[in-house]
C-alpha cells in the first residue's frame, strides 16, 4: 500500500465513524496515502489509538443541521472536501419480532438515512470541481441477516442509493460502495464468543480469514483514487470470497471439496 502512489496526497478526506474498528483502519490507510484525514463520531478515539491525533469532530450524523455544519467547517478549515467515506453505522443483535418500531427506525436512520445526508452535503461542496464518495456497505444487505434484519435492509438500501446517486451526480462526483464481509476488529471475540469462535468464522471464508480493517481501507482508498476514475455506481465485494455453500459441508459425497 505505502509503495503505491494512489494520487491521494494532500486530498481532504472525511471518514465517518473513523476512530474505531473498520473506520480506524480506513483512516489509517488514507493517512498513509498522504491524505488529510478528518474523522467524526459520537465520541473521540481512545487516547492510545493510532488515529487519536487526527482531526476529530463529535457529530450526530442523524442531525442534518449538524452534518451541514461539519461539512462547512471542513471547507472553511481546509478549502475543500475531496473524499467522503460513509462508514458510520452498525447494529446490536435483536430478533426482528422482539425489537420495537423505534429500534428499527433508529437502525435505518443511522445506517441509511445518515449516509444519504452526509452524501448530500458532500455533493453540495464537491460540485462542480469533483470528488469521490465511498459508502461502506455489508454482505448483510445481500443475504439473510437474522438478528440484524433492519441493518441488512438498510445496507441493501445503501447499495441501491449508491447506484442512483452515481447517475444523478455524475460526472463531477463519483460514488461507489464497498460490500464488506466479517471483519476482525477489536470487538470480534465479543461478537463471536471467543478466540475459538473467531477461528470457526475464519474457517467458513474461502480466503481462510476475516478481513482486517485495513483491507476495507485499501478498497476505499482505491475507489477514491484516480485509478478508479471511470468507476462509479459500483459495488466492490470485500468478503474474502463470501461464505462457503452449506451443502458442501452437508454432503456425504466422497468427491466434495
Amino acid at each position: 500500500m505505502t509503495n503505491i502512489d494512489l494520487g491521494l496526497a494532500g486530498k481532504v478526506a472525511l471518514v465517518t465513524g473513523g476512530v474505531r474498528g473498520v473506520g480506524a483502519g480506513i483512516s489509517t490507510v488514507f493517512r498513509e496515502a498522504g491524505a488529510v484525514v478528518i474523522t467524526c463520531a459520537r465520541r473521540p478515539a481512545d487516547e492510545d489509538s493510532d488515529v487519536a491525533d487526527l482531526e476529530f469532530h463529535s457529530v450526530d450524523l442523524r442531525d442534518a443541521d449538524a452534518v451541514r455544519a461539519l461539512v462547512d467547517d471542513i471547507v472553511d478549515r481546509h478549502g475543500r472536501l475531496d473524499v467522503v467515506v460513509n462508514n458510520a453505522g452498525g447494529a446490536p443483535f435483536a430478533l426482528a419480532a422482539d425489537a420495537s418500531a423505534n429500534f428499527h427506525s433508529k437502525i435505518v436512520a443511522l445506517n441509511l438515512l445518515s449516509a444519504l445526508t452526509v452524501a448530500q452535503e458532500a455533493n453540495r461542496v464537491m460540485q462542480p470541481t469533483g470528488g469521490a464518495i465511498i459508502n461502506i456497505s455489508s454482505v448483510s444487505g445481500h443475504r439473510p441477516s437474522p438478528g440484524t434484519a433492519s441493518y441488512g435492509a438498510a445496507k441493501a438500501g445503501i447499495d441501491s442509493l449508491t447506484q442512483s446517486l452515481a447517475v444523478e451526480w455524475a460526472p463531477a462526483v463519483r460514488i461507489n460502495s464497498v460490500v464488506v464481509g466479517p471483519v476482525k476488529t477489536e470487538l470480534a471475540e465479543m461478537h463471536y464468543g471467543d478466540a475459538d469462535g473467531v477461528a470457526a468464522v475464519d474457517a467458513t471464508i474461502p480466503m481462510g480469514r476475516m478481513a482486517e480493517p485495513r483491507d476495507v481501507g485499501q478498497a476505499a482508498a482505491f475507489l477514491a483514487s484516480p485509478l478508479a476514475a471511470y468507476i462509479t455506481g459500483a459495488e466492490l465485494l470485500v468478503h474474502g470470497g463470501g461464505e462457503k455453500p452449506a451443502f458442501l459441508s452437508a454432503s456425504t459425497a466422497d468427491n466434495r471439496h
